[in-house]
């Protein structure tokens, strides 16, 4: 297993996760009536929150776009830093704990919050990117890729 491998599969369960989030969150709709009737006055109340007229509706739907937003462009730094891990891994450096660290605490905020699919899907990044951070510490340059790149 490579660092590169492992990035490449984090990224993909990152933007997979992200199309899930986006299409469970937009289309959820309360089963009983009193999740219907909590759904009905988050989008009936609203407020003036800083000069803006908001409901709290918009807040979940802001924040939930939000977090869409933050698992793209996961998925882009885990796919950016595949392709780094072969050519200049130690550019990496301490991004890749970093990383594993904020996921760390998607996974555990996903245990204690939401439900199975989320928990297992932070837990498969969580581990790609560990052990790929782990395998950078002695990882060198691919030097054919390089001269491939200066030539």
């Amino acid at each position: 297993m490579t660092a590169t491998l492992l990035y490449r599969i984090a990224a993909i369960v990152l933007a997979l996760f992200a199309v899930g989030h986006t299409f469970g969150f937009l289309s959820f709709r309360p089963s009983s009536a009193e999740g219907l009737a909590v759904y009905v006055a988050m989008s009936s109340v609203s407020f003036d929150f800083n000069g803006a007229v908001r409901s709290y509706s918009d807040f979940y739907t802001g924040f939930g776009l939000l977090v869409t937003a933050y698992l793209l462009f996961c998925a882009f730094l885990a796919w950016h830093l595949g392709s780094l891990a072969t050519s200049q891994p130690k550019a990496i450096g301490v991004l890749a704990w970093t990383f594993a660290a904020v996921q760390l605490a998607n996974f555990v905020l996903s245990v204690l919050y939401f439900f199975l699919v989320p928990t297992l899907l932070s837990a498969v990044v969580l581990v790609c990117l560990l052990w790929a951070a782990r395998l950078l510490r002695n990882a060198v340059p691919n030097k054919s890729l390089e001269r491939t790149r200066e030539g």
